[in-house]
């Protein structure tokens, strides 16, 4: 039993944070910069700035520099003058602040308020919860652990926090908002995952019990397995007969193999789509699929600094850049270099080194540019969309980020210009994986049934997927089951026809089929 987060899947933050870094240009290429001088240099050398159309922002003399404004070639001097210790970008920094992950409103989850949910729990099966965490710690929530895995309220591998984040990131001018934001939502976390990302199949049943004694009426389990185990199926069904929607994460390994808890039929099955409604290609395609629920590029939360704050500057331009899974914070500001593909030493001390994507690894690129000078690293897709990167175990020592291939062109162009790259530690991250769909779903059964609690179990799963948005071919398919779950339809489709509006159709689980024909397909 396994936490269902693509393995690739970087960790990269809240571009909207106090973090945030990078220079900046007007149209004449004016750029603001902090210049250390030498010791008792700093008159003669901002005498001589000003003599070169440099304005002083602001003096530093304490600190034995001052902030200017530039132009480009005065500062591409500076770089040899023997008066100025070093030249640095006098980076932005900016107040917290809050934003909508683009899950929320593909669900509809921000088209409904969930003030009635205190009559509802969730309990997540997971990793544990930061209770701490800024985002999190104003929820109602419980919990309890398994022997060996710490404390629930504790997430040494993070990946519960990101869950919970989706359901439940409060409202609070910080961070992310999830499905239910407002703290009315009753949590119950139950960990059963140590810090190696793995629990064993009766840990799974016996968090089912607890679940169950907390009061829960939706599971969310993003995990799971290849193999099934009929004890987990006995239990799973049996909770359904006493009022349980458990939902689980579909898998994440891109074939046709069944994961469970997710594919017994007393089990919703989810898949991951993007942010264009295209399943993820990761994403498991069964006959079990029932819903899917957004699952790449998905913005939670994690504990606390333990996510890469990424932030790239090119011209004045800011792009919309992914930290490398391993890279080392820090920033560092320089000439664009165009470094091909980073397949031998590039050329570029002093110099951010741009770079594509293909051949060699990102890790035998960065140090392709760290071996020439180079200062920091962009290595931009050499496909459509956003590049996330690891640099898988290697150590590197300058800061390095992935770029879309659309960005990596813009760049191209503007190559001999001023770049920033900064990382810093952060508290929100970008996850791939049906994990990150399947929180979608569960805070989304939990909203709607919130607004109708006269209805079963069975039927907020039937109406759920009678009213998901059908992607794919049309009715359910094997990659995106009865399509995107979504929370306004389901409450106004009950409120139109009554609980038992949906039959639910056929296949993908039986929605509360029981009996000897009721088989795990």
């Amino acid at each position: 039993m396994q936490a269902l987060l693509k393995p690739s899947a970087a960790a990269v933050t809240l571009a909207l944070s106090s973090l945030t870094l990078g220079m900046h240009a007007n149209a004449a290429e004016q750029e603001r910069v902090i210049v250390k001088f030498k010791e008792g240099k700093g008159p003669s050398v901002m005498a001589q700035l000003h003599a070169q159309g440099g304005k002083m922002e602001l003096d530093l003399s304490r600190h034995g520099a001052a902030a200017f404004t530039l132009p480009a070639q005065a500062i591409k001097g500076l770089a040899n003058n023997p008066n100025v210790e070093y030249v640095e970008a006098d980076v932005k920094r900016f107040p917290m602040a809050q934003v909508v992950p683009y899950g929320i409103p593909m669900v509809q989850a921000d088209q409904l308020s969930d003030s009635a949910a205190s009559n509802m729990t969730v309990c997540i099966i997971d990793s544990g919860y930061e209770l701490a965490h800024e985002d999190l710690s104003g929820n109602q929530v419980t919990g309890t652990n398994d022997p060996g895995t710490g404390n629930w309220f504790t997430d040494e591998n993070h990946h519960g926090t990101h869950v919970a984040g989706t359901i439940a990131a409060m409202n609070n001018n910080v961070g992310v908002v999830g499905v239910n934001p407002n703290g009315h939502l009753n949590l119950h976390i139950v960990k059963v995952f140590n810090a190696d990302g793995w629990g064993y199949s009766s840990s799974l049943v016996s968090a089912l019990d607890r679940c169950e004694d907390a009061g829960a009426k939706v599971v969310n389990m993003s995990l799971g397995g290849s193999l099934k185990s009929r004890t987990e199926d006995t239990a799973f069904a049996a909770a359904e007969s006493r009022g349980v929607l458990s939902i689980a994460a579909a898998g994440n390994d891109g074939n046709t193999r069944h994961s469970y808890p997710a594919s017994y039929n007393s089990v919703v099955s989810v898949a991951a789509i993007d942010s264009n409604k295209v399943v993820a290609d990761f994403s498991q395609k069964t006959s079990q699929v029932e819903l899917s629920g957004p699952g790449v590029g998905v913005l939670s939360s994690v504990p606390t600094g333990t996510a890469l704050v990424a932030s790239t500057q090119v011209a004045g331009s800011a792009y919309e850049s992914i930290g490398m899974e391993g890279s080392p914070t820090g920033s560092a500001s320089g000439m664009l270099a165009d470094c091909g593909t980073g397949e031998s030493t590039c050329n570029a001390n002093g110099q951010v080194c741009l770079i594509q994507r293909g051949v060699i690894s990102f890790a035998e690129k960065v140090q392709a540019c760290e071996a020439g000078g180079g200062v920091a690293a962009i290595i931009y897709n050499n496909v459509a969309g956003a590049l996330n990167g690891t640099l898988g175990g290697v150590a590197t020592g300058i800061p390095s980020v992935g770029v879309s291939d659309v960005d990596g062109a813009a760049m191209l162009a503007a190559v001999g210009s001023n770049a920033s790259v900064a990382i810093g530690a952060g508290n929100y991250a970008y996850f791939d994986g049906t994990s990150m769909a399947t929180p979608h779903v569960a805070g989304v059964a939990a909203l709607v049934w919130s607004h109708h609690p006269q209805c079963s179990n069975v039927q907020i799963r039937n109406v759920l997927r009678a009213t998901a948005e059908d992607l794919g071919v049309a009715g359910r398919d094997d990659s995106y089951g009865y399509g995107l779950v979504q929370a306004k339809d389901a409450v106004d489709y009950i409120t139109a026809n009554g609980c038992d509006g949906a039959s639910g159709g056929s296949g993908g689980g039986t929605g509360g089929c029981k009996g000897k024909n009721c088989k795990a397909q």
